[in-house]
């Protein structure tokens, strides 16, 4: 049986178990999730995390070594910008646009009286922009700064590159951790059903079935809205703009989208990601392992479909009804937001903070959502990853005819 399969299957156990052990015997679930869901879930996170800072300095100093051209990576960079950006816009338009049409604030009765949430302030963009030079690349590395790292690997990669011979053997000491690193991903994923079974029985577990059905409508249109995003925006872009076939590329990243799914997280899935983009898929080492940290950073266009749907569900709920030019600021503060709050944790709320207080909306309407926001942080998130691959493989398109394509040949 193939990995793919075993972490679906996986998947749909843990979603069953957990939803029944919840339903039926709650008590049981608690002490289940305490002492073996939570801690086996924790165990498989941990394992990738482990992995997320080597895997990503020694790939990105590999990869720009191997480019070698400074203006190479400015014109990968500009064009995985603007892609993001572009995207993030059209995510949270789709959102706004269905939301609009299903009306989920308006099919139950919410307690608004009782919604309290703490809004966090989001730094200033400069304070983002400037912070992704490291004043100490070890500290970056140690506290998991991607943009930080990023910024140095680059450095590096570049260093070397106009080295040359001079740091061969340094340049074979990257390479060889990085084939390292690489072969430690393969090991984890071995574990990966077991990890997927427990966080997902954990996740739908703790939601409680009440919670799920009072929820029912906002859940349904934001799920919708990703699909749509997933399928339509992101297969034209793999098909125009990639040249590639979207069904082919979604089978290859099952593995990947199993683990965004299953961990919520787009740094924790990143290992897994690019050992797809470059051993299942082509995407050469270079372009992979600079796009897609860069958009696991960076990239929102899961999260700014939830800004949108949220933001329409919160003004139906305190019945207020937005203005057309109230809705284009709404993605307009969505699309710098997600730039501003790069690298922050928790980065969705503290986007959603902000859009809702650019319309004059109370920021206290997070409450009502925040309770199952666990369960579409897993959907978003494997819309997130899917984006940072679909702009590898656009960019790799886009300069295979520039740059040297050292990535094996995709597999058939």
């Amino acid at each position: 049986m193939k990995l793919a399969t075993k972490i679906l299957i996986a998947l749909v156990a843990g979603a069953i178990v957990g939803i029944v052990l919840n339903v039926t015997v709650p008590n049981f679930f608690a002490q289940a999730d305490q002492y073996f869901f939570t801690p086996l879930g924790t165990i498989f996170l941990n394992l990738i995390k482990m992995l997320i800072v080597p895997l990503v300095f020694f790939s990105i100093v590999v990869g720009v070594a191997n480019i070698g051209d400074p203006k190479a990576l400015g014109r990968m960079g500009a064009k995985a910008m603007i892609f993001f950006l572009a995207t993030t816009a059209i995510a949270i338009t789709i959102g706004i646009i269905l939301a609009v049409t299903f009306q989920p604030g308006n099919k139950g009765d919410f307690d608004v009286d009782a919604a309290s949430y703490e809004a966090t302030e989001a730094p200033p963009v400069s304070d983002t922009l400037l912070g992704i030079i490291p004043a100490n690349p070890i500290d970056a590395m140690a506290t998991g700064s991607m943009l930080q790292i990023i910024f140095f690997a680059v450095f590096v990669g570049l260093g070397i590159s106009f080295l040359g011979a001079k740091v061969d053997i340094f340049k074979r000491f990257m390479e060889q951790g990085n084939e390292l690193m690489m072969f430690l991903v393969t090991l984890v994923m071995k574990f990966a059903p077991y990890g997927t079974f427990a966080l997902i029985a954990s996740a739908v577990g703790k939601q409680g079935w009440d919670a799920l059905q009072a929820m029912f409508w906002y859940m349904i249109v934001v799920l919708l809205a990703l699909l749509v995003h997933f399928v339509i925006v992101y297969g034209s872009a793999l098909k125009v703009l990639a040249k590639r076939n979207p069904i082919d590329v979604f089978k290859a990243y099952i593995p990947a989208l199993t683990v965004a799914f299953s961990t919520s997280s787009s740094s924790a899935t990143l290992p897994v990601s690019m050992e797809v983009a470059q051993k299942k898929l082509g995407v050469p080492k270079g372009i992979s392992s600079f796009v897609q940290p860069l958009g696991a950073t960076i990239n929102m266009d899961g999260t700014a479909i939830m800004q949108g749907v949220a933001t329409i569900f919160i003004a139906q709920v305190y019945a207020v009804d937005l203005t057309v030019s109230q809705m284009l600021i709404v993605i307009l503060t969505a699309v710098l937001a997600s730039i501003g709050t790069a690298a922050v944790p928790g980065a969705g709320m503290i986007m959603l903070a902000m859009v809702l207080e650019a319309v004059g909306l109370p920021v206290e309407g997070i409450a009502l959502i925040i309770g199952i926001d666990r369960l579409l942080d897993m959907t978003r998130t494997m819309v997130n990853c899917f984006g940072d691959l679909t702009c590898a493989l656009y960019v790799a398109e886009s300069e295979k005819d520039k740059i040297k394509n050292d990535a094996p040949v995709a597999d058939a």
